[in-house]
């Protein structure tokens, strides 16, 4: 299934934790807009911040599945948070739902802390960009 994506890692480069420094893929790209933690009736799952991680994740996958693509095409994660100190303390609680929707497949990946999100209440808002095999 990712025989059309090559990890990129320069040699003598420390080995990143938890993505990758670099993707090459070949195929149908799909783009995905930035996801919040809400549910398919728009509303905010919850106000815990690793609540709405995982949603916005599980929204991520969705979309990408309307396209016949699995979260092992994704090549590209921009995540933009309300809070740096909440993500940092979270970070095990994070990855443990990441793991839980997405899996062990770490692509490319940024974080950015925002002074806030358009939708009221919303902690974090993930982007994603995939990569299908070409038909």
């Amino acid at each position: 299934m990712k025989d059309h994506m090559q990890v990129l890692q320069p040699k003598g480069w420390a080995a990143p934790k938890g993505y990758a420094n670099g993707v090459l893929a070949e195929g149908r790209q799909v783009h995905i807009a930035g996801q919040i933690g809400w549910t398919a009736e728009a509303k905010l799952v919850s106000a815990d911040f690793v609540a709405q991680v995982e949603q916005a994740l599980a929204n991520i996958v969705q979309v990408l599945a309307e396209a016949g693509g699995v979260p092992a095409h994704i090549v590209r994660l921009t995540w933009y948070i309300t809070d740096k100190s909440e993500y940092m303390s979270r970070q095990r609680d994070i990855g443990a739902a990441y793991r839980r929707v997405i899996g062990r497949h770490f692509p490319a990946m940024s974080a950015i802390v925002v002074a806030g999100l358009i939708e009221d209440g919303a902690k974090v808002e993930i982007e994603a960009t995939a990569v299908l095999p070409p038909k």
